[in-house]
């Protein structure tokens, strides 16, 4: 089989699997939603610190979840801000979910010790399989791209000091856990994939101003 280029990795909110998910209301019992506590119910503000392929995001927005999506990669923030423009234009529906939906470029390191939120997200480039034949093709055309995460443990450091409530690290399901930091509050585990959850009580005074109204979230 012929090596396929990397032109071929594309951003889609409407067809496949994130689509399908979303006109069949399968989305409703991601384990992502629980490890983030997002629901209709419950519309969090949330921070997609590696913002991918943008669709744990776009899970998180049509749920209600406010999101920012933080991207590094300049070729993949390009191929996000592609994606979100053409289901913006796809229907009403779909653009009221991309509305919810902030895309930045830059580094989740230097820019969450200037924002809040409810939920920290952190899906970083997992650890390469031994067995390649079971990475996804799309992933492995992403970790072409992007390459490895070397900095994971630097981000997840800045994440769990974060103005946040909970932190969810994305890990698979059997990995080690990353080295250096704490054990999670507990944890959410999918068929390939396991959730981390860190639970950052607030402090007292800075629960008061939230509840005031006094501070807001995603301010730079």
């Amino acid at each position: 089989m012929g090596r396929i280029s990397r032109s071929a990795l594309a951003v889609d909110f409407v067809g496949g699997a994130v689509g399908y998910k979303l006109r069949s209301g399968a989305a409703r019992s991601h384990a992502l939603l629980k490890a983030t506590g997002v629901s209709a119910n419950r519309p969090l503000h949330v921070i997609d610190a590696t913002a991918g392929l943008g669709r744990d995001s776009f899970l998180l927005a049509s749920m209600g979840a406010t999101v920012m999506l933080i991207e590094r990669s300049p070729q993949v923030h390009a191929l996000l801000a592609q994606g979100l423009e053409a289901a913006r234009a796809e229907s009403d529906e779909i653009a009221a979910i991309v509305a919810r939906m902030t895309l930045i470029h830059g580094d989740a390191r230097a820019l969450l010790p200037t924002l809040q939120a409810d939920v920290v997200t952190v899906d970083p480039m997992h650890p390469a399989r031994t067995k390649t034949a079971l990475v996804k093709q799309e992933m492995r055309l992403l970790r072409e791209m992007v390459g490895a995460d070397p900095d994971v443990a630097d981000l997840m450091q800045a994440a769990l000091v974060a103005r946040c409530g909970r932190v969810v690290l994305k890990w698979p399901l059997r990995a080690e856990p990353l080295a250096g930091i704490r054990k999670p509050s507990y944890q959410i585990a999918g068929k390939t994939v396991r959730y981390d959850v860190f639970v950052n009580p607030r402090a007292p005074a800075e629960e008061a101003l939230l509840r005031a109204g006094d501070l807001e979230f995603f301010r730079f």
